[in-house]
């Protein structure tokens, strides 16, 4: 399996396009990152208060936390794992990546809306906390983010496609039953990741037809 994974990488890197393509998509996911935590800071910072909610105002505050962060650390690093596999893949997946936290950033940015709960209590210390659970409301990443990876893998790997989608939904409940997210955020996730994915085929149909060219069933 090693010398399969080291023939991807040598083939990869003959491949002007990659070449070309990683180099500036992984400067435009760092840079994205930098943008994002400022919107979340800007967005906490002169958050309002949080308003009456069709499924949270009827609904007890249940304590999600574990399966809210190891979750997403466990989701991240099937993601990572997968990429490391499969280098063709990386440049596609990491420009939607960007493209999908620029535009939830902007979207942040738009309304400051307060958190259903007025100070949601954290064990996982200030970083965690700051990033995990911050005003950043509308819409919810850990609900598209998922959606985003099932898109990528529709038709083409159904293994990681459930992955993703059942990940998805889980997370959609997560957050409702945590009180982390409105009902607004999560059901808008959906429908906002699957026009980011086609902004990204637009954009990047070359780094799709890379994506592709990896096998789905190794």
């Amino acid at each position: 399996m090693l010398y399969v994974i080291i023939g991807r990488y040598k083939e990869s890197w003959f491949d002007e396009r990659f070449r070309f393509s990683t180099p500036i998509a992984l400067i435009a996911f760092i840079g994205a990152l930098f943008v994002n935590f400022w919107a979340i800071n800007q967005a906490t910072n002169n958050a309002s208060a949080s308003v009456t909610d069709i499924i949270l105002s009827n609904i007890p505050v249940f304590e999600v936390d574990g399966f809210f962060v190891y979750g997403t650390f466990l989701v991240v690093a099937i993601s990572v794992v997968m990429l490391a596999f499969h280098p063709n893949r990386i440049p596609f997946a990491l420009h939607a990546v960007t493209l999908f936290i620029l535009i939830r950033s902007a979207f942040t940015l738009m309304t400051h809306l307060g958190p259903p709960e007025v100070a949601y209590l954290s064990d996982f210390g200030a970083t965690i906390t700051n990033s995990f659970f911050g005003a950043d409301q509308f819409f919810s990443a850990h609900t598209g983010m998922p959606f985003l990876g099932a898109l990528a893998f529709w038709g083409f790997d159904n293994r990681l496609k459930w992955l993703y989608l059942l990940s998805s939904v889980f997370f959609a409940f997560i957050v409702l039953l945590g009180h982390i997210h409105y009902t607004i955020d999560v059901v808008s996730a959906f429908f906002i990741t699957y026009g980011i994915y086609h902004i990204a085929l637009w954009l990047f149909p070359k780094e799709r037809k890379m994506f592709l060219s990896s096998s789905p069933v190794q």
